[in-house]
């Protein structure tokens, strides 16, 4: 199974910014990105990569134990920014992004001490993907009109585990499936 932990914002903050997407799409050149669809919108915590399901069950409660070890906290969708010229367009997050960073080496930690092969460890960057380009594009414009964007401020008082579905090959413009696996309340929410 292809995996990642994450944070989902609620329905009503993925609206709000489906409504500045919509504007972005309309500025020169935003023909050259492949756009990222609303359901699939998330702050990637850790990403796992295929994981054994045999590995599943000790991963899922070392990250039930990472949930209930972070207290809930307060986020919201702010800004933007790019990775490689271009090739990833993305929202920022605004908020307690010490407990965001926090839960992010959590979930991270449950999955070496599962046994998930992570890699070389990277500072986290918290960051909601809205487009892709596989070659450099000039998104200053886009930049420019994330820069005045805020969404409401919600409390984050969950951590996702969630399985990544890539699209077939030849399918022009599939978007990957994303299905919630495991949620696990943090210390201070339900």
């Amino acid at each position: 199974m292809r995996l990642f932990a994450a944070v989902l914002p609620p329905q009503d903050v993925s609206d709000e910014l489906a409504l500045k997407v919509a504007e972005l799409r309309r500025l020169p050149g935003a023909s050259g990105l492949r756009w990222t669809g609303v359901a699939g919108w998330h702050f990637t915590l850790a990403f796992y990569g295929e994981v054994d399901e045999d590995v599943v069950p000790d991963l899922s409660e070392r990250l039930e134990r990472a949930a209930r070890r972070t207290p809930a906290f307060s986020l919201a969708v702010r800004g933007g920014g790019q990775f490689g010229h271009g090739r990833a367009l993305w929202a920022g997050a605004d908020g307690e992004l010490p407990v965001l960073r926090l839960l992010a080496e959590r979930a991270e930690a449950a999955a070496r001490k599962a046994g998930v092969e992570m890699g070389e460890h990277r500072r986290y960057k918290a960051h909601l993907t809205v487009a892709r380009s596989r070659e450099a594009v000039d998104v200053r414009p886009c930049l420019d009109v994330l820069d005045g964007f805020t969404s409401r401020t919600w409390t984050v008082d969950e951590l996702a585990l969630v399985r990544s579905n890539l699209p077939k090959a030849g399918v022009p413009g599939e978007q990957p499936r994303y299905e919630v696996v495991g949620r696990w309340a943090l210390g201070g929410a339900g």
